[in-house]
């Protein structure tokens, strides 16, 4: 029976050998900034849009594996047998950090545009707080792995940025035109649901603080933190189902019921795979490639709080076993797929790479694993 070390020295090997790889061939060092699609049949588009969101999660994904190597979660010698140095990390960061600054930042408005064609011109100049917390974290992060000051500072502006133009007295607002006018906010709803305000940009918002925070100790920071986390015991979370709501109006009110149970073990894990999600009682059984990472490091954040339930430590393993078979596409020159069936064939018209396909959510699945569990 596979252990927690053994899925440990797995999972290593998987973001060493595999996704470190794919994603440094994606580089464009003729425009700046990384690759923006790759199809199903990995064909590369090298004048795809290029997401802001998808190069602020890759600047995220090596500055937080350059700093997970400076911390000895790897050595230089995994790295060099993967084919590079554990400084070609901090490189790929930095390659990363300056398309962010030098193309993905309004100079004239300012804030980060939601995408740029392929040659770093503006393309869609959306101004979405989602997209500019998201920013936030990628520059804390880079800033931690580099110690330049500049990127703090970016970080800093574009937070002072958020709490100027994208809140009002209630949390925080979604979408806007370059000039900062609130627009509607289609990039972030969905299943014919149109929300003034979301869960999901909330808790980025939350988590791009957390990491500036963390990294920068400014306590003006720190304030709206315990003012987000009130806001989400306040408004977002529902005791009474034990869940948190998703969507909601402009005044915090969900506007949007879910037949959920209480328990995603319960409810949504099936022994080996979690299902996508529940929209008014349906369940969509996909398996989608950020959702099986997230769900290794829920499960086993849920073991390390409590020890003596054994399931969740055997649902992370077996959430493991599920991804090494079927979600991690074994085709040379490809990465993970994007999406899967519920028996974990592949969905052929899902992309390997796109705007928001990127190595943050299966990135941050394997550091948290080595971060978590010892080493033998």
């Amino acid at each position: 029976m596979e252990t927690l070390e053994s899925m440990r020295g797995e999972v290593k090997t998987e973001l060493l050998t595999h996704i470190i790889p794919f994603w440094r061939a994606l580089r464009d060092d003729t425009y700046g900034g990384y690759y923006g699609w790759l199809s199903y049949d990995l064909a590369l588009d090298q004048k795809a849009e290029k997401g802001c969101i998808l190069n602020s999660r890759i600047t995220w994904f090596f500055s937080n594996a350059y700093t997970a190597y400076r911390k000895g979660l790897f050595t230089e010698e995994d790295c060099r047998s993967a084919g590079y140095t554990g400084e070609a990390l901090l490189e790929e960061a930095k390659h990363g950090y300056v398309f962010l600054k030098e193309h993905c930042i309004d100079r004239e408005y300012g804030g980060i545009y939601w995408s740029l064609n392929y040659d770093g011109t503006p393309l869609d100049t959306t101004k979405h707080t989602y997209n500019q917390a998201f920013c936030i974290y990628a520059l804390s992060s880079y800033y931690e792995a580099s110690h330049d000051e500049e990127a703090l500072a970016l970080a800093k502006q574009l937070f002072s940025l958020i709490e100027e133009k994208c809140t009002d007295e209630v949390g925080y607002l979604e979408a806007f035109t370059r000039e900062f006018q609130p627009e509607s906010n289609e990039k972030l709803s969905e299943n014919g649901v149109l929300a003034d305000k979301t869960m999901n940009t909330l808790l980025h918002v939350f988590e791009a603080y957390t990491e500036l925070y963390r990294v920068s100790r400014d306590e003006t920071v720190g304030e709206r933190l315990r003012w987000i986390m009130d806001v989400f015991a306040e408004k977002v979370y529902n005791p009474a189902k034990r869940r948190q709501e998703v969507f909601f109006d402009a005044g915090y009110h969900t506007i949007i019921t879910q037949a959920l149970a209480a328990h995603i073990y319960e409810t949504a894990f099936d022994g080996h795979s979690l299902a996508n999600e529940c929209d008014r009682g349906v369940v969509n059984t996909h398996r989608v490639w950020w959702v099986q990472a997230e769900t290794v490091v829920g499960f086993l954040n849920a073991c390390e709080q409590m020890p003596d339930h054994s399931e969740y430590r055997d649902a992370a393993l077996a959430e493991w076993q599920f991804i090494k078979e079927h979600v991690i596409d074994p085709r040379r020159g490809s990465e993970w797929y994007w999406e899967v069936y519920e028996d974990g064939s592949p969905i052929l018209d899902r992309p390997i790479v796109e705007p928001w396909k990127c190595p943050y959510h299966n990135g941050r699945m394997c550091i948290e694993v080595l971060g978590r569990i010892k080493e033998n």
